[in-house]
């Protein structure tokens, strides 16, 4: 690798953000296609197939669409979505559970391949069934889908895969959800769907060299897809710290961004896991930084804004890795990262590790604020009775993104549906 700091007048300098910028625009302008995974590409397909698909001709007679009609409309099944069906199901709600993906867990099947859970086994239950594994041990990405796949069928929980909801809506008292060719009317609505569905790469991605391999984290499957030489991975959090621990058995690696902190023990220590990992985890993370406590309401903005501290990896695993740390990336000159200290990164490879956006624009109601995140309470969405959001970061704590954190908050949720069905009858 190479470093420089001059800045030549035919630099090509980050341009300010545009939040609405025309996929295909930055496509072009990148030179080649910008990976972002499967998964991001069909949440862009209204787009895609606007442009590049059928077109209808006007002559053509569209079947009219189906209705159906649940207690509650669940989208999402993925391990709050299940959470929240398995004590509907308990209830004897008549409910129906919207899975966009093809396969139950397929969310986690999609991860890169060496993830393991940050959490032991004994933490990645739901409710009602034990996970399959030894207590301490940090079950793979594929053990978690296989365990969500068999939760849903242990309980008959009426799951509908392959359905992808394009948007939620309010007609008269009730809510109406529209996935394909049918409208589900609903006197409510759980959306389960994490924080985490469309990723965020900033618009200066489009000005790296055409050479260089460039893709999302979320699209990272394992060291083969990179070129030959350097890779530089964007973003210091856990999954950029994990990413490049996988890649740097065969790359040469930086890691660029700010360090997030780290949980200052050995992580898989008898010690750890028997006394730390559960006062973190069921203490500090799951009850006293709640939105219910004065210290959970201070942490929150920073939690949501710099994320969790690293959990696995230490700054001396990234030393002994060979793993370069590197100032953040400020832009692109020449067609190569540029860093905030001047420095210019001659790399074969860039991983964006940059977060994602929460993806909820389906929701077609006055329900966000400002910073475009959902105004709720404990999943209770403001201002619109019988809608709920289920997995999201810092719902009620660190730990909603956690198994046990996003178990919690589903019964929650569930006990909200439940009073307000009785209260409607009564």
């Amino acid at each position: 690798m190479t470093t420089t700091s001059t800045h030549g007048p035919d630099s090509a300098r980050a341009r300010p953000p545009h939040r609405n910028r025309d996929i295909a625009e930055t496509r072009a302008r990148a030179g080649a296609p910008l990976e972002q995974g499967m998964a991001f590409m069909r949440l862009e397909s209204d787009t895609l197939q606007a442009r590049a698909g059928h077109t209808p001709t006007g002559d053509e007679t569209l079947p009219a669409p189906r209705h159906e009609h649940f207690d509650v409309v669940v989208i999402g099944a993925g391990q709050s979505g299940l959470s929240v069906g398995y004590n509907l199901a308990r209830k004897g709600v008549k409910f129906v559970v919207l899975e966009a993906r093809e396969r139950v867990g397929d969310i986690w099947r999609s991860r890169w391949d060496s993830l393991r859970l940050f959490t032991p086994a004994r933490f990645d239950r739901l409710a009602g069934m034990p996970f399959p594994a030894g207590r301490y041990t940090f079950p793979t990405k594929d053990a978690m889908a296989d365990y969500l796949e068999a939760y849903a069928a242990k309980f008959s929980l009426p799951v509908r895969t392959g359905v992808r909801v394009e948007d939620v809506t309010r007609s008269g008292g009730r809510y109406v959800v529209t996935a394909g060719g049918t409208r589900y009317s609903a006197d409510h609505v759980v959306v389960a769907a994490a924080s985490y569905q469309k990723p965020k790469i900033p618009d200066f991605a489009a000005l790296l060299d055409p050479s260089i391999r460039q893709f999302h984290s979320i699209a990272y499957k394992h060291p083969a897809q990179l070129n030959p030489g350097g890779v530089l991975l964007v973003g210091a959090g856990n999954s950029g710290a994990e990413i490049a621990m996988d890649i740097s058995r065969t790359h040469k690696v930086w890691l660029a961004g700010r360090h997030p902190g780290n949980i200052p023990v050995a992580y898989n220590s008898y010690f750890t896991l028997r006394l730390v990992i559960p006062v973190l985890f069921r203490i500090v993370f799951h009850r006293l930084l709640s939105v219910d406590t004065p210290m959970g309401r201070k942490a929150k903005p920073g939690m949501i804004s710099r994320g969790l501290p690293l959990i696995r990896v230490k700054p001396k695993d990234l030393d002994d890795a060979g793993i370069q740390r590197a100032a953040r990336v400020a832009g692109i000159e020449h067609g190569k990262p540029l860093l905030e200290d001047g420095q210019i990164l001659d790399v074969a490879n860039v991983v964006w590790c940059t977060g994602f956006r929460a993806g909820l624009d389906f929701i077609k109601l006055p329900v966000f604020d400002e910073n475009g995140r959902i105004k709720q309470y404990r999943g209770a969405v403001d201002g619109e009775p019988g809608l709920y959001v289920c997995g999201l970061h810092y719902q009620h704590s660190p730990s909603s993104t956690m198994i046990h954190g996003a178990a919690r908050d589903a019964r929650y949720v569930a006990e909200k549906i439940g009073e307000r069905m009785r209260a409607a009858t009564a």
